[in-house]
């Protein structure tokens, strides 16, 4: 009966342990409302669903795991363009910095090629990299 006036399955309600001669006495839908209201008679919370997994498997996506041919929507050349352009800028970049003396030819080329094989995403994270490893020649700061 009490799972009729909650709105709820018969697994979902609580009874108080310590009051259960009260909630046997009750016979009508009006004694058992006024249990609920006593909080006698509780309706349980429904589980929620958990973010754990969820948590888990985005922890691993940052780490650049599950990117398989099976986790891919869209064409390979969507993918294909936006690479095309964050290594033209990153480039450009580093063409600059060594024309404007603010690398060595050798860090250049040891930059261009770590761009090249995706050590960098962005711009912003090649020119923490030089700051970081001190890459710049004596002097030179980047803005």
């Amino acid at each position: 009966m009490a799972s009729d006036v909650l709105g709820c399955g018969k697994n979902k309600v609580w009874v108080d342990p310590d009051r259960q001669e009260e909630v046997a006495d009750a016979i009508t839908k009006a004694d058992i409302r006024r249990l609920i209201q006593k909080g006698i008679v509780k309706k349980k919370k429904v589980n929620g669903q958990s973010k754990g997994r969820a948590r888990k498997k985005k922890r691993q996506k940052d780490k650049g795991r599950r990117k398989g041919h099976g986790s891919r929507k869209g064409s390979s050349q969507k993918r294909k363009e936006k690479w095309m352009s964050n290594i033209r800028a990153q480039r450009k970049l580093l063409k600059s910095f060594r024309e404007e003396g603010k690398i060595s030819k050798s860090t250049y080329r040891n930059l261009y090629k770590k761009a090249k094989g995706g050590r960098f995403n962005s711009k912003k994270q090649l020119k923490g990299y030089i700051k970081k490893e001190r890459m710049l020649e004596e002097g030179e700061e980047i803005e």
